[in-house]
């Protein structure tokens, strides 16, 4: 999908015979392009049991060994096949701040209570950040990725009307679920969670909107019509409100440069103060009350309070990653005397959660990485000669991902499609920004060597 250089796409770089295509590798590459998708999307385990005994469990004790043991092997091959590329220098891209990340990350897990279970974290995650990043360099081109697309995405929503017709106990929640009962009648398809199966709507629907510009209408019109009723039916009205607004916010943040970093880091930075002075002041609950808003956003305050002063008690370090929710300590500590916030698998609120798990130091690493560069290679892509419309679903995802964050924790997700999906959005618009996009057919816009072998640098 992605080139260091442009080269003529029919000749061979000896003779001047056409290039031999290779459709055992083609094959390969989208059977690994499919494959890692869909263990994102869909898992090992879809329609998880709603009243499994772990859900209740403290998290270091829900390892699952033959989880880990497919992501190793996964990521090994997909590394493997990528190595083989003349893409491969942009395979996680930046890698001086990935480093850094990783390395604080490392650091500040020397202070967790478990730091080998910390550890081992870490290293998953690098290899999902490496998925995230290798999977844009499979497609042998621009219209082989929208296929491998569509085909994913017909999987995928095929599976949740399938589990909503066919095992509705487990694809809708449930008044008699071991968990928020709340949420009875919501659709969650083969995910573990409404809010999880609305925001992977959401990139459906995004996705839809790229393939009724650039391959079928009708495919795009279905998946984005489908998407959208699930989206309805999932009783997400966070997923849902955002989604037009996000499409209203790109639009802007394409037609005037000079208010893309305001767009960004002006609304982060006002929609989180909104958010965590909910928890700190009684006037802004009132406030929000008297607009109609639930001031404690779905109970949500109180997971804030107990994040914010362990933020207070530990402001540098943190508590190492994914090393404070749900743990013992956390179980037997005073929290648990007077909050069930406690018993919360994160802090719902992806910029609190770095600070938790590294400090202030991992917070700027990581929003370095997620909102600021992003912006400067939004305004190198648009700038420059590849797909517009690509680089336009690519901002979609991220800017969806970075709001999402606000209520939810995606950052560093080690299962589920939100994270990974967003990992795509952020390593695509560097992609676009410094990679030459490869297209199938000669002369288009953005259109490039056929078979990627380029070997020079852009």
């Amino acid at each position: 999908m992605y080139s260091t250089t442009p080269i003529a796409p029919l000749q061979s770089a000896r003779n001047g015979l056409p290039a031999r295509r290779h459709p055992g590798v083609w094959i390969l590459t989208a059977a690994l392009f499919l494959g890692v998708f869909f263990y994102f999307w869909i898992g090992l385990a879809p329609f998880p049991d709603p009243n499994a005994a772990n859900l209740t469990t403290p998290y270091g004790s829900n390892s699952n060994r033959f989880n880990q043991i497919v992501v190793v092997l996964m990521s090994g091959l997909l590394l493997f096949v990528v190595l083989g590329k003349s893409n491969r220098r942009f395979l996680l891209c930046p890698r001086n701040l990935l480093l850094a990340i990783v390395v604080w990350y490392a650091f500040a897990s020397l202070f967790a209570g478990d730091p080998g279970t910390a550890f081992r974290r870490i290293v998953f995650a690098v290899l999902v950040c490496g998925c995230g990043s290798a999977i844009l360099l499979l497609p042998k081109s621009r219209e082989h990725f929208t296929t491998l697309v569509c085909i994913a995405l017909t999987v995928v929503i095929g599976m949740a009307y399938y589990g909503i017709a066919a095992l509705p106990h487990l694809a809708i929640h449930q008044a008699t679920d071991a968990l928020e009962q709340q949420l009875a009648g919501d659709w969650r398809g083969h995910m573990g969670h409404k809010n999880v199966a609305a925001a992977a709507m959401v990139f459906s629907i995004f996705f839809g909107l790229y393939i009724s510009r650039t391959r079928s209408a009708l495919l795009g019109g279905m998946i984005v019509l489908l998407a959208t009723v699930f989206l309805w039916k999932s009783g997400s009205k966070t997923s849902f409100a955002m989604l037009p607004l996000i499409l209203i916010l790109v639009w802007v943040f394409e037609m005037f440069r000079i208010l893309r970093p305001v767009i960004v880091v002006g609304g982060l930075v006002v929609v989180n103060t909104l958010l965590i002075s909910a928890s700190l002041s009684e006037s802004v609950q009132q406030l929000l009350a008297a607009a109609g808003v639930d001031p404690t956003f779905t109970d949500r305050t109180a997971i804030w309070s107990i994040a914010l002063n362990a933020i207070a008690q530990s402001p540098i370090t943190g508590y190492g990653y994914q090393s404070f929710w749900q743990t013992e300590a956390l179980f037997r500590s005073g929290y648990s005397l007077y909050s069930w916030a406690v018993t919360a698998a994160n802090a719902h609120n992806g910029y609190l959660e770095q600070f938790v798990n590294a400090g202030i130091p991992g917070f700027l690493l990581v929003v370095t990485w997620l909102v600021f560069l992003p912006i400067k290679y939004a305004n190198k892509a648009l700038a420059g000669d590849n797909d517009p419309l690509l680089t336009r679903l690519f901002l979609r995802i991220w800017m969806f991902s970075l709001f999402f964050a606000c209520l939810e924790s995606p950052f560093f997700g080690n299962s589920g499609p939100v994270w990974f999906t967003m990992l795509i959005g952020v390593f695509g618009l560097r992609l676009q920004a410094y990679a030459c996009l490869i297209c199938a057919v000669p002369g288009k816009r953005g259109a490039r060597a056929q078979d990627g072998l380029a070997t020079n640098t852009r």
